[in-house]
């Protein structure tokens, strides 16, 4: 299917499902029954934005750690939502009064949580990436079209109003054609250590936390949040941080579809730690239009150098036939003309609670999701290519169409995970 068909079809799902709201909803004042999945650091950023405001109700929050768990049972109360706190998603499924589900648990939980949810006719927030994987992405995609509910990827940068001005100045031609789109994530991060395998603490279920993830013994810089640098459970710091930055840099080329072909470079240049993915990486990726014209992608990636780049720490660099913008979506950006002439430039910061009220509004109205499914897949997905060839130190061709790497038997797996089997969460159809 087109990428234009499966942008339309998601935008028809979201009109859809803000009848769902209207029909399911009993609280008088209108207030929508939610429920947060994982308590952790940006878990913890979404409850107390969602416990301040008027027109939800909290009636779940979930977590495999007791400790976090309890934490964010607190604050909920004492922002006046009485919610009941559990360790185990299906809980939270099990209760047809909930609406939307906000998913922040470690990356390799975010489609299969996903899918979980949208099967069982509830709406989903899902924290970036949105998946683990390329082949679970599409699956997110397509559950989201299929049970006709919203899925809002927590990229906010587009629901703030400066990168929203910046988008509208490229896309209005402001510096001609657009040809390259360059993203970069440059910061300090800490070193992991060495540590052999232990007994989980007693506050965490292990066994819960793992999920689908093939069974591994518990490392304590693993869990909680660093697991991101290691294979099974995340994509990098490229996923993490990187894939804001990514995502926008799509946005900006209006990109609904993965690449065609990808090379990467990178590895541990600076860390002398257990973490497995680069904390060095460059990545180049190209693009063949409908037009017949191929346009490129570029990633950079430093996490152990805190100095800015073209003005910005992390940031995004468009580069037009008649001018040039540079961006730091967290902080602003600056409109080059030709001859290099600043023609215009804006500050302002993330909006994360704009990002919650877009979704909400999507819901209840059939308002378009900021970051819709599509476009969180293609971000990670880029983020996934780029992250194969790194571990394979091989160039790839890709079919955007199918979503298959092509020519190479032995990295067509790739673009999936393995498992572990039987266990009930495991996305159907990978």
């Amino acid at each position: 299917m087109p990428a234009s068909r499966r942008a339309f079809l998601h935008a028809s799902a979201a009109s859809t499902a803000g009848l769902a709201f209207a029909k399911t909803s009993t609280a008088a004042e209108g207030r929508m029954p939610i429920a947060l999945v994982g308590c952790g650091g940006m878990g913890t950023n979404h409850l107390k934005l969602l416990t301040a405001r008027k027109d939800v109700e909290l009636k779940y929050v979930c977590d495999a750690d007791a400790n976090r768990l309890a934490a964010a049972a607190k604050i909920a109360a004492d922002g006046g939502h009485g919610v009941t706190p559990v360790n185990d998603l299906r809980k939270v499924l099990d209760d047809k009064s909930i609406v939307a589900v906000w998913h922040a648990t470690p990356d390799h939980w975010h489609s299969p949580g996903g899918i979980l949810t949208a099967d069982a006719g509830k709406h989903v927030y899902v924290e970036k990436p949105c998946s683990h994987n390329i082949r679970e992405g599409r699956l997110l995609v397509e559950a989201g079209i299929r049970n006709k509910v919203v899925i809002q990827v927590g990229t906010q940068a587009r629901s703030t109003p400066t990168v929203q001005e910046a988008m509208k100045r490229l896309h209005d031609g402001a510096i001609g054609e657009i040809l390259v789109a360059k993203a970069w994530n440059s910061q300090l991060r800490r070193n992991l250590g060495k540590v052999k395998p232990s007994d989980p603490p007693a506050h965490l279920d292990y066994a819960m936390w793992q999920g689908m993830a093939p069974e591994a013994p518990f490392y304590s810089n693993r869990v909680p949040g660093m697991w991101r640098f290691f294979f099974d459970y995340g994509a990098g710091d490229m996923g993490n941080d990187g894939v804001h930055n990514v995502d926008v840099a799509c946005w900006g080329l209006n990109l609904l579809q993965l690449p065609n072909r990808a090379a990467a470079l990178g590895g541990k240049h600076f860390f002398d730690d257990d973490q497995q993915w680069p904390d060095t990486q460059c990545a180049v990726m190209e693009i063949d239009g409908a037009d017949g014209k191929t346009r490129q992608f570029i990633y950079e990636q430093r996490i152990w150098s805190p100095y800015v780049q073209e003005e910005y720490e992390n940031g995004n660099a468009f580069y037009g036939t008649k001018g040039m913008l540079v961006m730091g979506h967290t902080v602003g950006w600056k409109l080059y003309g030709e001859r290099n002439k600043l023609i215009e430039q804006m500050t302002g910061r993330v909006d994360l609670a704009g990002h919650h009220t877009n979704f909400l509004n999507a819901i209840r109205n059939g308002e378009k999701p900021n970051a819709p499914a599509i476009a969180g897949h293609v971000a990670a997905g880029i983020c996934h290519l780029a992250n194969i060839c790194v571990r394979t130190r091989k160039t790839i061709a890709f079919d955007p169409k199918s979503e298959q790497i092509v020519g190479d038997a032995a990295l067509a797996g790739m673009v999936k995970r393995k498992y572990r089997e039987g266990h009930w969460a495991v996305p159907k159809g990978v």
